[in-house]
């Protein structure tokens, strides 16, 4: 007998239904141990700081047990490490969506983008860049959240000054430090300021910075 035939005899699928029945609504999957320490260990590192946080409190918060976090991360500074690498798909995520707005204009899209950053800066609640933070948490350069953090900013570093050079800046390098020190200084001072900060001129800034930049 020939597999057509096997499947046209045999018993219907597991998951056919009866004509006339309808299958009732699949529950929602419940999150998984290793999602709710994530979700609630982002919002406390973010919040708090990653030192201040200690491991009973996120176990506490997420409902799980300390066995439950240890079987999917080695050690908090591992979970540090993680938190920070899903914070940056979110950065890199941002920054993307401006240079899909803009194809082929880098001005624009620095201005999309530091855009964006300047109104978050101003949102109540906002503490800065994390991976800014890890890094001034962690002076020590061979720790998990350092790595990720540094990795972050040298990556931006040099992605600024490639689109500094492909606007034709007269020294492109100098540019994109420039607007560096401008992305910086904006969530540091977003700290200080709250909602009426120096954040909200970060876009027009960037472009003033660009324009003095760009030969005559």
């Amino acid at each position: 007998m020939s597999g057509t035939e096997i499947l046209k005899t045999g018993s219907p699928d597991a998951g056919a239904q009866p004509s006339g029945t309808r299958s009732p609504a699949a529950p929602k999957p419940a999150l998984k141990a290793i999602d709710k320490i994530m979700g609630v260990a982002r919002d406390l590192f973010y919040r708090q700081g990653i030192r201040a946080v200690g491991v009973d409190e996120i176990v506490r918060q997420a409902g799980v047990t300390k066995p439950s976090l240890y079987r999917s991360f080695v050690s908090k500074d591992e979970l540090a490490a993680s938190y920070l690498r899903r914070y940056e798909q979110d950065f890199w995520g941002r920054f993307e969506a401006a240079i899909a707005a803009h194809p082929g204009e880098p001005r624009a899209q620095i201005v999309d983008y530091f855009g964006g950053v300047g109104e978050r800066a101003l949102n109540a609640g906002h503490r800065g860049c994390g991976l800014t933070n890890a890094c001034v948490e962690y002076p020590d350069g061979g720790h998990p959240a350092r790595l990720v953090s540094e990795a972050n900013k040298r990556e931006l570093r040099r992605r600024l000054r490639a689109m500094a050079e492909e606007m034709g800046a007269d020294d492109p390098q100098a540019l994109g430090d420039g607007l560096m020190l401008l992305f910086e200084g904006t969530h540091i001072t977003s700290q200080m300021f709250g909602g009426d900060g120096p954040a909200a001129s970060l876009a027009k800034m960037a472009d003033r910075l660009i324009g003095a930049s760009l030969p005559r």
